[in-house]
């Protein structure tokens, strides 16, 4: 057992450092958002926390206006979350359960899309919304992303492996396809849609170059194109007020993630435990 134990200290040794070189920059930056500019980049780091937090905050407040971007960027990403969920579920639920003709075609063309990156499609969704009169809109900003195919291709995937007589006894019961699906297949895909969920807020809350392009208006700013706007050249960059402001961009995922991370855990390893 000694021997045994030994043998296991290497591993935690390297557990330990590589765990410490991952957390190293996020306590950098949530100690400098208590220090002046003129102390952030001193060498060594101080462990220490300084006494110009709320100085940091109130220049960030002052300049960006704080609560309206948060509520902008809160408002974009639940809706666009939830929405996105909807989407995939339903899409999920019909490519998964349903027999239609072109169902396999279309499927593909769906997934055809992942490998189209981001940046090709800026263009013609910028057309798309100035044709429809929605720029500098919140709309601007979530109806491109309800439709998510990694999300529809992941639900898709996961409700295969439903038994189909487990829907077959709801319809016997005399349950409509909403009723089979709200009361059979959310309460399964629970872990599913957790896990899902978290990547999608975490994805919409961290978008900048979408809504850098489509924005127009300081009222309409989220939080990572306000941030961007307090950059400027080495001698006028508010260092204390950026970090200040990404400190605060992490509490939203962390608080959803400590919400869900008991779903989120039992999705990641529902596919390890399963047979």
């Amino acid at each position: 057992m000694r021997l045994s134990t030994l043998r296991g200290w290497p591993l935690t040794f390297l557990l330990a450092a590589v765990t410490g070189l991952s957390i190293a920059p996020f306590t950098w930056m949530l100690l400098s958002t208590t220090r002046k500019d003129t102390e952030i980049f001193d060498w060594p780091p101080s462990p220490v926390p300084g006494d110009s937090l709320g100085d940091n905050l109130h220049r960030l407040d002052r300049r960006i206006g704080l609560l309206r971007v948060l509520g902008n960027s809160l408002l974009v990403a639940g809706v666009q979350t939830v929405g996105a969920l909807l989407v995939a579920l339903l899409a999920g639920y019909a490519f998964a359960k349903f027999r239609f003709r072109g169902r396999t075609l279309l499927f593909g063309v769906l997934l055809s899309t992942l490998v189209v990156p981001e940046q090709v499609m800026l263009v013609p969704l910028f057309k798309m919304m100035m044709n429809f009169g929605l720029l500098d809109t919140y709309q601007a900003l979530i109806l491109p992303g309800l439709c998510v195919p990694f999300a529809i291709f992941l639900m898709r995937q996961s409700l295969s492996g439903l038994p189909d007589e487990l829907l077959d006894a709801a319809r016997v019961d005399g349950a409509g396809e909403f009723r089979v699906l709200w009361s059979v297949v959310v309460p399964v895909m629970r872990p599913v849609l957790a896990a899902l969920a978290i990547f999608l807020f975490l994805g919409s809350w961290n978008q900048f170059v979408w809504p850098l392009v489509a924005l127009r208006s300081p009222e309409m700013h989220t939080l990572p194109v306000a941030l961007a706007t307090l950059q400027g050249n080495q001698n006028t960059t508010d260092y204390g007020a950026i970090l200040a402001g990404t400190a605060l961009s992490t509490l939203p995922m962390m608080v959803l993630f400590l919400v869900l991370q008991r779903q989120f855990i039992s999705g990641l390893l529902a596919g390890a435990t399963k047979g």
